[in-house]
């Protein structure tokens, strides 16, 4: 079986480092808010080239906990694209406002064209949400904030790493929030988030609020247990074994792209005019394939056929946010074509750096014969 994706080969390559990373940081005796944490935090930010940065628990509290430091408040509203995963919505529903929804282009991001009609006087911010690693029309998205005076919180979950205009995603907007949910550019072993900003009166107020709105360090970055709320905040600490297996995969994050671009050539090479629609590639922008996402009308035969070859694929995702029942209440009567309509013919084929190159070739094989016959 050629896995969607598995990080069984990374775990058996990583063993002994992990191994004893575990017992390095048990042996301390410092499970939170120690040293691993304050280093990877160090290495993320200067890595990303900005100026502060926070980790948390995962992406979707990257999101709610930078909604909350921009004081959203009931009655706001957000805007965001309307093909995105469930925690941009809740989170955003969470914070106490209002998510409004704008269609996508063919490429799968916010069409920006299509944003100024949404906002109202009760607008205060827009989510960008860069998926499948792909980078949003950054340029655009400013000017229409700038115009309106809204915040921009950048959803980087499937996209760390990407560029705009040669500027790292997250880095552009007010805020940027990634996720380290196994499964992604750079997956932890758990789950765990981060929040980029420039902004060192929000990167002072995120900290707070990831612990109970509790000052966890002084000014001079020391710890200190003083037990005392300043503002109302979450639970939403990284761990310092996560934090000490993110910070080394973050040194290897350079290649791990490499490998998925290099996944992603020979998809684009080996499937071109076989009738599938490929991904989009923008001069503008470097993606870094967090997923590689086709369209096809026979897209539910496609993934049958495909799985009896024991190639495995996912759907992400099936169902539009607007029509699951815990959100459809926000969006009564609202159509947005583009996303129902991609919703129902896209797949991901398999993309994850320890995936063979013979392997993709495998699965590009079955796949054009299975294509060939339909």
């Amino acid at each position: 079986m050629i896995n969607f994706w598995s990080y069984k080969s990374e775990y058996k390559k990583y063993r002994p480092k992990f191994n004893k990373f575990f017992d390095q940081t048990l042996k301390k005796g410092q499970i939170f808010f120690g040293p691993n944490l304050k280093k990877f935090e160090y290495n993320f930010v200067k890595k990303y080239k900005s100026k502060y940065g926070v980790a948390v628990g995962s992406g979707t509290d990257a999101i709610l906990i930078s909604l909350m430091s921009i004081n959203i408040k009931n009655g706001d509203e957000v805007i965001t694209a309307s093909n995105t995963a469930i925690p941009t919505i809740s989170a955003i529903v969470n914070s106490g406002a209002r998510p409004v929804l704008v269609d996508i282009k063919d490429d799968y991001l916010i069409d920006t064209d299509k944003i100024e009609k949404k906002i109202t006087k009760k607008t205060k911010a827009i989510i960008p949400v860069h998926l499948y690693g792909k980078s949003c029309d950054m340029d655009k998205i400013i000017k229409i904030s700038n115009k309106y005076k809204l915040s921009i919180i950048e959803d980087c979950a499937q996209s760390q790493g990407a560029k705009f205009n040669n500027k790292f995603v997250g880095t552009i907007g007010s805020l940027g929030c990634f996720s380290f949910y196994p499964t992604k550019i750079l997956g932890g072993y758990g789950d765990g988030g981060f929040i980029l900003t420039n902004n060192y009166k929000l990167y002072s107020k995120i900290k707070k609020i990831r612990f109970y709105g509790i000052d966890t360090f002084d000014k001079k970055n020391k710890f200190y247990n003083k037990y005392y709320s300043n503002i109302n905040g979450l639970n939403s600490r990284l761990d310092e074994i996560n934090s000490k297996i993110l910070d080394f995969k973050l040194s290897k994050i350079n290649s791990f792209i490499s490998k998925r671009r290099k996944i992603a050539n020979v998809y684009d090479r080996e499937l071109k005019n076989t009738g599938l629609k490929l991904p989009i590639i923008t001069k503008n922008k470097f993606d870094v394939y967090h997923l590689y996402t086709v369209y096809h009308r026979k897209r539910d035969l496609i993934i049958k056929k495909l799985l009896k070859e024991n190639v495995q694929t996912r759907v992400i995702y099936p169902i539009p946010i607007h029509k699951m029942k815990a959100y459809s209440k926000f969006f009564m009567n609202e159509i947005y074509n583009i996303s129902e309509t991609k919703s129902k013919g896209i797949f991901s084929l398999p993309l994850y750096p320890e995936l063979s190159i013979k392997e993709v070739k495998i699965v590009c094989k079955k796949l054009k014969k299975i294509l060939l016959c339909i």
